[in-house]
């Protein structure tokens, strides 16, 4: 047997509690607050041990042997590191990052990939706009668009990187 079926035996409620009981909880008058005992003082058992140190920790004067060591390691440290920076900045050879394309201007190669990209990027921006006021782009459209410009990046790539080995290599 059910609750349900428990309770629809039981005897019947008076209409006036129904509408007291329908209407809302009983007021509870607010929330107790007690400020006698204060819970800063109490020590949570269950966390972690925690130590303090004191802000100026740091500042303070070498007292051990140890801590001078570590000082001695740390700048150790710092001078080593200091050291194979300075060696790999002169090993490195200065060179702009446009010198690449400004070196190959010339290039027919580099020349035809930008403009294939130009022309490309163009007109699919305009095949999508007119698509789309036609009512007609859809995410297959888009997709299929996109395998298509992918496909041909690598095809553009390999023939490319064949161009510049054989017929013109970069300066």
């Amino acid at each position: 047997m059910s609750y349900a079926d428990a309770a629809a035996k039981g005897p019947k409620q008076a209409p006036e509690e129904v509408s007291v009981n329908l209407s809302r909880a009983p007021y509870v008058g607010g929330v107790y607050k007690d400020e006698s005992e204060s819970t800063a003082s109490l020590i949570d058992v269950d966390g972690p041990h925690v130590q303090s140190v004191e802000p100026e920790f740091l500042e303070q004067d070498v007292q051990t042997t140890t801590q001078a060591e570590r000082i001695e390691r740390e700048a150790e440290e710092k001078e080593k590191q200091r050291a194979s920076e300075d060696a790999e900045k002169k090993a490195k050879p200065r060179k702009a990052k446009a010198s690449g394309i400004r070196g190959n201007t010339s290039n027919p190669v580099f020349l035809a990939n930008a403009a294939i990209a130009t022309l490309v990027g163009a007109g699919l921006g305009f095949g999508a706009y007119r698509q789309h006021t036609q009512g007609k782009l859809s995410w297959e459209l888009v997709g299929l668009s996109a395998g298509a410009v992918g496909v041909f990046g690598a095809v553009d790539y390999f023939v490319s990187k064949w161009f510049l080995q054989n017929k013109f290599p970069p300066k």
